[in-house]
């Protein structure tokens, strides 16, 4: 039979699992429902006395009790240094040195249990809603740029066209009649930001790649729905075009995070240390991203 593995080096808020100075319990009695459990190994009947997880990522392998929540969250076990803590649409997924003793790892938990829990409750928000407000096509809307927001407004005496756009913050001008249909307000916006993308991620890129002493050969615009860039051993660089809508120290980070594949292609701790010693503050940045919700177009 497995042995359950119990946590007995909790700290915080964790109840301990044996008190010193306590009778031991009947046999008849069942133990106490430890704060830290590794999911697969727990017996039946311990694993149903636990109450359902608050947080439930689909592969997860390991359950603590963080202040009111369960969370159970993916474990996985590597060649790093550092304990790392990652939260998606999925849940809290923990990557650890494979010498890591688990107490240390539900010590760094109960640590930052309020960051944590916060961080679950905005994924789920997100997922439930994954993207943000959408984008009212009017005169007078708002649109997301740059981390600022602009005003659409229509001048129709501009020249038509995709140039028929002129930003005077914070207003951007479009050239269309004041009975423009929606979708003609959408296009010309789309390309204007298409343009100023380009523009921006092409400065970005040549700022940055010096730093990292790699090159760039070639940057594509993208669209997709779960991915914000890619990079390929030949230098081409992949960025979502909708990254125009944050501030540009989260387009940095993303840029930055491609240009650094071009010396590791992976996320080792090496190609971090090269992401780090270009953004000190890179894990800020990239929290931030996670926390940016996309207008709906």
């Amino acid at each position: 039979m497995r042995q359950l593995l119990l946590d007995l080096f909790g700290i915080g808020d964790a109840r301990p699992v044996f008190e010193p100075n306590r009778p031991p319990a009947p046999a008849s009695q069942a133990p106490a429902a430890p704060d830290s459990i590794a999911i697969e190994p727990a017996p039946l009947d311990l694993r149903q006395a636990l109450p359902p997880a608050a947080f439930n990522h689909p592969r997860a392998n390991r359950r603590i009790v963080l202040g009111p929540a369960q969370v159970a969250y993916a474990l996985r076990r590597g060649r790093r240094r550092t304990i790392g803590l990652s939260i998606d649409a999925d849940g809290l997924t923990v990557s650890a040195p494979g010498w890591t003793p688990q107490a240390e790892i539900d010590a760094l938990l109960r640590q930052k249990s309020r960051w944590v829990l916060e961080k679950l409750s905005q994924a789920r928000e997100r997922h439930a809603s994954p993207a943000g407000a959408p984008i009212d096509w009017r005169a007078g809307a708002p649109l997301p740029y740059l981390g600022r927001t602009l005003t659409l407004q229509l001048d129709p005496r501009l020249r038509h066209g995709p140039a028929g756009a002129v930003l005077e913050p914070p207003t951007l001008w479009l050239g269309l009649p004041h009975d423009a249909a929606a979708e003609r307000l959408r296009d010309l916006a789309q390309a204007w930001l298409l343009r100023q993308a380009r523009r921006l991620f092409t400065a970005r890129l040549d700022h940055f790649a010096p730093q990292l002493g790699v090159r760039w050969q070639r940057l594509t615009l993208s669209s997709a729905r779960t991915r914000w860039g890619s990079a390929s051993a030949d230098g081409s660089i992949r960025l979502n075009w909708r990254l125009i809508h944050f501030g540009e120290s989260i387009i940095d980070y993303v840029v930055v995070h491609e240009l650094a594949h071009l010396r590791e292609m992976n996320h080792s701790p090496r190609f971090w240390d090269h992401v780090e010693a270009v953004l000190p503050d890179y894990a800020e940045r990239r929290g931030a991203l996670r926390d940016e919700a996309v207008p709906r177009w």
